[in-house]
């Protein structure tokens, strides 16, 4: 193997493992947003879980977050804003990376 070709595994090996963490970061990020939603409502224990697994999934439906904040603030329905949603996303977004980074 040349070292054209040992840079472009470690370039690809690094890629696909940014892109697992920031996969793992958002999972994470819209978990908390369901935490923090689910107290909003009321929720806690396992009910609190149930319902920031509903938040997580979904995130798989379209590309972005859009779909959680369009579900998160249906579910809320005026106890918190889609701005006031989206604050507490970013906010999350950065908690999330911040924990997965001290469980490596």
């Amino acid at each position: 193997m040349t070292t054209f070709d040992d840079r472009e595994s470690a370039f690809e090996a690094k890629f696909a493992h940014d892109a697992d963490m920031q996969f793992r970061a958002e999972a994470r990020r819209d978990k908390l947003l369901g935490l923090w939603a689910a107290a909003l409502l009321g929720k806690s224990g396992d009910a609190a879980t149930e319902y920031a697994m509903t938040v997580v999934a979904a995130d798989m439906e379209e590309p972005g977050s859009e779909d959680v904040v369009a579900k998160v603030a249906a579910d809320l329905a005026g106890k918190a804003s889609e701005g006031e949603i989206r604050a507490k996303l970013t906010e999350l977004l950065a908690v999330a990376k911040a924990q997965l980074v001290s469980e490596f």
